[in-house]
């Protein structure tokens, strides 16, 4: 609590949600990491860090590789302020699934494709 104030600052968390290779590294950062060995488990993960813990994550990264099976669940998130869901390559590097949702929240915001 800040002193006079009388309100309470909370500090929101990152979240990293992928293949154990690709999550260990961001572990070294600070970031809660959430290693999943297919996208079944990665399911359940999201489910459980976006329920339980809402308002405890504000940026959950997840690797493109699972998000590829995850898309109707990180399709809730599109139209919500926090968890903002990221996209990430794997290991194996990008499939292209970050480019176009941001493309796709770029043209969203702007109106039109300026990317």
């Amino acid at each position: 609590m800040l002193p006079g104030k009388g309100c309470v600052i909370a500090m929101l968390k990152i979240a990293v949600l992928g293949g154990r290779e690709t999550v260990m590294g961001f572990k070294a950062l600070g970031l809660d990491v959430f290693p999943a060995a297919c996208p079944e488990e990665a399911g359940r993960i999201l489910h459980s860090i976006t329920r339980e813990s809402a308002d405890e994550y504000a940026i959950i990264y997840v690797e493109e590789d699972l998000a590829r099976d995850l898309e109707a669940e990180i399709a809730k998130f599109r139209c919500v302020p926090s968890p903002a869901i990221i996209l990430i390559p794997g290991r194996e590097g990008p499939l292209g699934l970050a480019q176009c949702a941001l493309k796709a929240a770029v043209e969203k915001a702007v109106g039109t494709d300026i990317l």
